[in-house]
This record gives C-alpha cells, sequence and structure tokens, in this order.
C-alpha cells in the first residue's frame, strides 16, 4: 500500500529540516567520519525518544505520529514556530478551522487605496482581486490569462523586468506557497503551478524541488523605480486569502 500522501509531504518535510540541522545545533559533535553535513536519522530517533526503525518510517510516510511524538521531533529539529505549525498540520493536527474569507469585502476594502498597489491572494498565491493602484502602478492583471494569475509565475514572468530584484522576492514567496501546497498533495492548480515553474525557468529547478517553508515577512524591493515595502497582511479569521500591499517609500513611478 503507498504511503498516505500527506504522510509523505510529512516524512519529506522531516527529512529536508533533519539535513539541515547540524549536530552543534543539538549539542554534537559533527564528527570527522560524518558524511553529510546535518542530523543521522539516529540522532533524531534517540533525541526525539523513539526507535531508529519507528523514526525511519515516519520519514517514509508510514506511519501516523501522535501529537506529543510530533512536537518532540520539532523540538529536536529546531523548528521555527511556522515550521513547526506546518509539521502539525501535514500530521492532520489543525487550528479550527476558518470560515473562507469575503472576497468581495476584501476588494471593497483595497479599492480606495491610493498610491498602494494591493494584491487579494489565495494559498497557493493564486491573484483573487487586485485595486486600481496595482493595474496603474505595477501591471493590468486584466491582460493576464486567468492560468497565470499567479504571483510567482508572474515574478518569473511578466514582472521580471519591472522587479529587478524579482529572485529574491520569489524566493522569499516559495516558502509560503509551499506552506500551502505541502497540505494540498492531489491539488491539480498546485501540480500546474509547480509545472509551469519547472518549464519556463528549469535552471530554478533546485527551487521548486525545495521544501522549506516560511511566512513571508515585510520586504522591500523596487517595483518599476520606486522602492516599495512588500507586506502580506491576513484577515482576522480566515486562513485561506491574504492581502500583499505595496507600500512606496519613495520616488516617483517609472513609466514605459
Amino acid at each position: 500500500m503507498s504511503p498516505d500522501p500527506l504522510r509523505r509531504e510529512l516524512g519529506g518535510f522531516l527529512r529536508a529540516v533533519r539535513e539541515h540541522t547540524a549536530p552543534a545545533d543539538v549539542g554534537l559533535s559533527a564528527g570527522a567520519r560524518r558524511r553529510t553535513p546535518g542530523l543521522r536519522r539516529e540522532e533524531v530517533a534517540a533525541l526525539s525518544g523513539v526507535s531508529i526503525a519507528w523514526y525511519t518510517w515516519l520519514e517514509q510516510g508510514r506511519v501516523a505520529v501522535s501529537r506529543h511524538v510530533l512536537d518532540s521531533v520539532c523540538r529536536v529539529l529546531r523548528m521555527d514556530p511556522g515550521s513547526r505549525r506546518h509539521a502539525l498540520e501535514l500530521a492532520g493536527y489543525h487550528e479550527e478551522t476558518a470560515p473562507p474569507a469575503d472576497r468581495d469585502h476584501l476588494r471593497r476594502l483595497i479599492d480606495p487605496w491610493p498610491g498602494t498597489p494591493s494584491l487579494i491572494l489565495d494559498e497557493r498565491l493564486d491573484i483573487d482581486g487586485w485595486n486600481p493602484a496595482y493595474r496603474d502602478m505595477v501591471l493590468d492583471l486584466s491582460k493576464v490569462t486567468r492560468e497565470r494569475r499567479n504571483l510567482l509565475l508572474l515574478l518569473v514572468g511578466e514582472l521580471r523586468d519591472a522587479v529587478p530584484d524579482w529572485a529574491r522576492l520569489a524566493r522569499g514567496l516559495y516558502g509560503q506557497f509551499r506552506t500551502g501546497a505541502d497540505r494540498r498533495p492531489d491539488d491539480p492548480r498546485v501540480r500546474d503551478i509547480r509545472g509551469l515553474l519547472a518549464a519556463e525557468r528549469p535552471d530554478l529547478a533546485h527551487w521548486w524541488e525545495c521544501r522549506s517553508v516560511a511566512d513571508f515577512t515585510p520586504t522591500t524591493v523596487e517595483v518599476r523605480g520606486v522602492p516599495m515595502t512588500l507586506s502580506l497582511l491576513r484577515p482576522v479569521g480566515a486562513a485561506d486569502a491574504s492581502v500583499l500591499v505595496h507600500t512606496s517609500t519613495g520616488g516617483e513611478p517609472r513609466h514605459e
């Protein structure tokens, strides 16, 4: 029997974190004969209080894990709050389910914001809405096909010239995308986005295969010649939508 998709994603995520956790981080010596920079499975198992066989099955997606044991593994791997939350959600330990966000309300909220380009995003970073400021100052999304209305796809395509530091921004957003995508391993739209990213930028395959997850943190980039700080805002009580706000830090837009 093949592993459950979410168990398989959890196992792959734990393995990736383990391979990037240095022995010194958990008080172990690297040792002269260590072949990889990360922790060994047997080290994580011992520190977590489980057998090496069971921990191996966990990384292979073959067993369910209790919250208590998973919390222990997360502590051993020194996960930050975002990574720990991601691991728990992959294991099925969700917070109370929130109702869907009211997209119409969000559109009414961002439409009047002058000089503040804003996007409504879902968990896949698909764009559900934008305001006139985004259309006028960044990109007219009505001219972009629905299939390509995804922030990651735009950054590696239509927005690459408009955002000189597109690669750093895309890398940061991919961690946010992965957080949502890993919970939907069978989602056809997630597969489509990954397929388009791999086809359009095969040179960045190491990005698209990376299992790192992260909450997006405010960052400043130049957008069409204007320095802007990008912040991701989440409506209270809604887990399926966020608003990406571009706040100008000075300068005038460059019209092409």
